[in-house]
Order: C-alpha cells, then sequence, then structure tokens
C-alpha cells in the first residue's frame, strides 16, 4: 500500500502522484489541505521519515514567515500547533510505502520508496527527464 499525504495546488505534490501512479500503483491520496492533520499523525510521520517539525516546515509559500515561525528559537511544539492550525506549513508531499516514508522533495525521491518505477523515458510536469528510455535515473 502506498499513501500520498498530497496538496493538489503544489506541483511537486502532483509530479510525485503521476510518478507512482505511471509507475503502475494506486495510492491512497491524503489532501492534507482539506483533511488537515493531527498532533499524533504528523509526530509519527516525521518520526517515520527522520523529520524534525522545523525540518518539515515548508518556509516559501506559506505563511512561515508572516507567522514568525522561521525564528530558529521557535519550538518543535509552537511548530506543531502552528501546522495543526494551517495545514499547508507541512512541507509536502509525504509518502509512505513498504520501503520507507519521506518528503518527496525533489518529486524524484519518491523512486526510492517505490519497488517498480515508470518506463522511460520519463519526464516530470516542468519537461526535466527523470529517467532515461532504458528507465534508469538521469
Amino acid at each position: 500500500m502506498i499513501v500520498i499525504h498530497h496538496n493538489p495546488a503544489c506541483g511537486t505534490s502532483r509530479n510525485v502522484l503521476k510518478i507512482i501512479e505511471d509507475a503502475g500503483y494506486s495510492p491512497i491520496v491524503v489532501d492534507f489541505i482539506k483533511e488537515g492533520w493531527t498532533r499524533s499523525q504528523l509526530l509519527g510521520l516525521f518520526a517515520a521519515a527522520s523529520l524534525t517539525p522545523r525540518q518539515a516546515l515548508r518556509t516559501t509559500k506559506s505563511p512561515a514567515e508572516e507567522l514568525g515561525l522561521l525564528d530558529e528559537s521557535v519550538s518543535d511544539d509552537i511548530l506543531l500547533d502552528a501546522m495543526l492550525k494551517h495545514p499547508v506549513l507541512v512541507n509536502r508531499p509525504i509518502v509512505c510505502t513498504e520501503k520507507g516514508v519521506a518528503l518527496c522533495r525533489p518529486s524524484e525521491k519518491v523512486l526510492d520508496l517505490l519497488p517498480s518505477w515508470p518506463q522511460g523515458p520519463y519526464f516530470k510536469e516542468d519537461g526535466e527527464q527523470i529517467l532515461d528510455e532504458l528507465g534508469k535515473r538521469m
């Protein structure tokens, strides 16, 4: 089973979902912008992906700066509280597979979590090639 914590408005998230689907999988798609997070869910995902809340904080195209969250003195608890209130603060996509859990940025990082890959050549939404004609990473 594959689960992707997805934001449809995010190009990287869309690329990761497409890679997963083009590799032949039907993932469970969690639109965390609509559904939100729970504290235990975030803590579990971050632990499984070896991320701290600071490492998982989306600092661009999010309200992180205006909320004063970029200062290194802001605690993990405050970051988690903010992520619960503003789900967009969590960087994405986070993908869970039998091979592990990871924040898949750049999008080709998802390949490390997939037992099989899409056929090559393979291109991301912006035209960047990530797999050659033989299906090997570029």
